[in-house]
């Protein structure tokens, strides 16, 4: 298993359920890639795909507001056209319906497929299903989602709406300035993305893992066959391989023959450590493409967008203006913070511009496995994905149609 994020560690813990000896390659530590900034949301109801019809009205905004939802980088957009290409064309009526159905086939079972790991693991307390909170400031900003929620309905999704009186009741804290709230009962949320993965990680140990804290760089072959992961530190012997490796992925899948179009989703986060006030429950502004959640350690503000490649240096006032958002959200949060009670954090979410990720076998080998190019719902993906993965190595039929996700599926 290359790669111990939630995806790798999930795909690890399901392999050893089958009763595989396996070994987790990771040159740092589990949890502390993307894995350990993202929102935490254990969204079921994430099946609405990035590129929507219409999308390409937004691409001259993106270019020009340095501080919207989601904006591109004037010097990458060169090295970015292709992707962006394939982004705007997957926005169709018909595709978008079908990758909300390919979606909703491995989120929702999400919170289901996670519960044996964490009871293995004793970490139930560290996810919470209370459900999830969408936030509109006008009866327009509503309207304009009408497909969306008509894609959450079409694929099971059930809500309860609330008019801005009864919103103010499920959430005194709120400002008035919503009229209307979505509330997802089925979604959930884990209170410590990092404490999860970790605590994941330490029963895969407990239970005769083994995790090589080492980079892997190629695979060895014979033929067809896998015959080892080859690391910085030598070669792993082994008999199967998935590559969980997020946006790293990249260069191993080309390394057999998948060039596959994988781009770096650049998000951000801030910390509020002891907040004057803590939504119940993850809230998310429609409008503002952002979510509070409530976590151990205080309120996670995350969202937004930034495409920039791996190399670009962190915008950090990208993170800070989340704190002028979540105030806009909660107004008895204070205007501004000691820097010991924010933190900041910038990751990079791999993303395939049809919005959904890979899952399958490899051109090269079928005894290695890819599970990446999640995006925004890597946390909520990973359950589902992790069995995947571990059906295609036992030999099991998957549990889900693999069809969508193909590998191959670019050319």
């Amino acid at each position: 298993m290359i790669g111990a994020g939630m995806i790798g560690v999930a795909a690890a813990s399901f392999l050893q359920r089958e009763g595989h000896e396996v070994v987790l390659i990771e040159p740092g530590n589990p949890g502390e890639g993307t894995s350990f900034g993202n929102a935490g949301c254990l969204n079921g109801s994430s099946v609405v795909p990035m590129s929507m019809p219409g999308t390409i009205k937004n691409v001259p905004q993106w270019l020009i507001d340095p501080m919207g939802p989601l904006v591109i980088r004037w010097a990458y957009l060169p090295a970015l056209a292709p992707w962006l290409i394939r982004f705007i064309r997957a926005g169709t009526p018909g595709k978008v319906r079908a990758q909300a159905k390919a979606l909703r086939s491995i989120l929702g079972p999400s919170l289901a497929t996670l519960a044996p790991l964490l009871k293995d693991a004793g970490a139930e307390d560290l996810v919470k299903k209370h459900g999830h909170l969408f936030v509109y400031r006008s009866q327009e900003s509503w309207r304009k989602e009408s497909l969306a929620w008509q894609l959450r309905r079409e694929n099971g999704v059930e809500w309860d709406e609330f008019e801005a009186d009864e919103l103010r009741q499920l959430d005194p804290n709120l400002s008035r300035d919503y009229v209307k709230g979505v509330l997802v009962r089925e979604n959930g949320h884990t209170v410590n993305p990092h404490r999860l993965v970790n605590s994941l990680a330490e029963a895969f140990v407990r239970n005769g893992g083994r995790i090589e804290r080492t980079r892997a760089i190629a695979f060895e072959l014979d033929g067809e066959r896998l015959k080892g992961v080859r690391t910085e530190s030598g070669t792993i012997a082994v008999e199967g391989a998935a590559v969980t490796a997020g946006i790293w992925s990249k260069t191993l899948a080309a390394g057999l023959g998948d060039r596959m179009p994988l781009e770096t989703e650049r998000g951000y986060h801030l910390m509020i450590r002891d907040p004057e006030v803590v939504p119940r429950i993850p809230v998310a502004d429609a409008e503002g493409k952002f979510v509070a959640t409530p976590m151990e350690l205080g309120i996670r503000i995350a969202g937004t967008v930034e495409l920039a490649g791996l190399k670009a240096p962190p915008n950090w006032e990208r993170a800070r203006v989340l704190l002028r958002h979540v105030r806009r959200m909660y107004p008895a949060l204070q205007e501004a913070y000691a820097d010991e009670r924010v933190s900041t954090w910038m990751g990079h979410r791999p993303s395939l511009p049809d919005s959904l990720p890979a899952i399958g076998r490899s051109r090269r080998s079928p005894d290695v496995v890819y599970a990446f190019g999640h995006g925004h719902v890597g946390m909520a993906g990973a359950p589902m994905t992790g069995k995947l993965v571990a059906e295609l190595l036992s030999g099991k039929p998957p549990s889900v149609d693999l069809a969508p996700f193909s590998p191959q599926r670019f050319g």
